[in-house]
């Protein structure tokens, strides 16, 4: 049993289906998106009826497009004409389940995602913002027109249905090594150092889980380490259009572990970055997110061999910063690289509305 997803044009002529909102980057290749559109071709007179899926960065919300400024880049853009005259595509599974819940004069297509185009982003909107989110977003379209690539025609609103869907990537399935960073800081006033080894057991987390981070210290200074803190910091950079980069937290935790003149720690302290815990937070990168659907921290963003940067609009990473806060001033400080994503489903299911 399928959920179906569903947008009618306001003329009433179309009728957009898909038969699911996510589709997964498996590195090689992009789940297809295989789709169905109703017609009602009463009003159409000479107009044909296209689809088009597009990738595109959007750099400034609904409300600030005046003037003629239009604050959307496509990435990639592919479209077909179905009507009349259509291209038939092969039919599959998830055609054979829209075309019954379509009825009569449904047409079948289908979109290839090329693997080199970025995974779906939006940048946290502020309390008062309007409009769509910044950030990446792919987009099937289903419209009226009297040529498919005249710039001049304008495709009115009520003769077009739209539906956000999201590229995603999933955690690879093998994990590495996990990070290990380690200093020696001494201080002003006192012969001997301070050392701060950390380390995690692996290099990929998902979100939600709890991330353990193994901490030894070895305090041979005349001075005490008053207690811990522990950031994350999310980092996120927009290569598309500009050299704009910019870092948030998006966990900040003390503990109040402390360490005497010449005494020794060693145990675990655990963490856990969530999207509830910054709601506020403007501009903090999140997964596309979709009408209605929750979502969480932007996934990390795996680089593959070969892709230009540019092409991926916006860039996500992360990075732990371990501290001691020492009595008379001065910190210790190590980093450590922390890959987020989403672990790999054991299968995929729909649901019936």
């Amino acid at each position: 049993l399928h959920r179906v997803f569903k947008k009618t044009s306001g003329n009433g002529g179309l009728t957009l289906y898909l038969g699911k909102r996510d589709y997964v980057d498996h590195v090689d290749k992009v789940d297809r998106v295989d789709g169905v559109v109703k017609l009602d071709p009463a009003d159409f007179g000479d107009r044909k009826v296209f689809v088009q899926l597009a990738c595109a960065f959007r750099y400034g919300s609904d409300d600030l497009d005046v003037m003629g400024l239009c604050f959307r880049k496509d990435i990639w853009l592919q479209q077909i004409q179905i009507y009349p005259n259509g291209e038939k595509p092969a039919l599959s599974a998830m055609h054979d389940t829209l075309l019954k819940k379509a009825g009569d004069n449904a047409h079948p297509f289908s979109f290839e995602i090329p693997n080199n185009l970025p995974c779906s982003v939006s940048l946290q909107p502020g309390p008062d913002d309007k409009g769509k989110a910044c950030g990446v977003d792919f987009e099937v379209k289903t419209y009226l027109a009297n040529e498919k690539n005249n710039p001049d025609e304008k495709i009115e609103k009520k003769d077009t249905a739209r539906l956000i869907i999201r590229k995603i990537q999933y955690a690879p399935s093998q994990v590495g090594a996990g990070p290990k960073a380690e200093i020696c800081k001494s201080f002003i006033m006192s012969d001997k150092p301070v050392h701060l080894e950390a380390s995690m057991e692996k290099d990929l987390y998902f979100h939600g889980e709890a991330i353990p981070i193994k901490i030894k210290i070895k305090n041979e200074s005349n001075k005490t380490v008053k207690k811990i803190k522990i950031t994350v910091d999310q980092t996120t950079d927009i290569v598309l259009y500009s050299a704009d980069k910019y870092t948030k937290c998006v966990l900040n935790q003390e503990f109040g572990e402390t360490v005497d003149s010449n005494g020794t720690f060693d145990n675990t302290l655990t963490i856990t970055p969530l999207l509830t815990d910054n709601k506020e937070k403007r501009g903090l990168a999140l997964d596309g997110r979709l009408k209605d659907e929750d979502t969480n921290l932007a996934s990390t963003t795996m680089l593959r061999q070969g892709v230009e940067k540019e092409v991926l609009g916006i860039l996500v990473s992360y990075k732990i910063k371990i501290n001691l806060m020492v009595a008379g001033g001065g910190d210790v400080t190590v980093e450590l690289p922390l890959n987020l994503m989403h672990p790999k489903p054991e299968g995929i299911f729909f649901f019936t509305l």
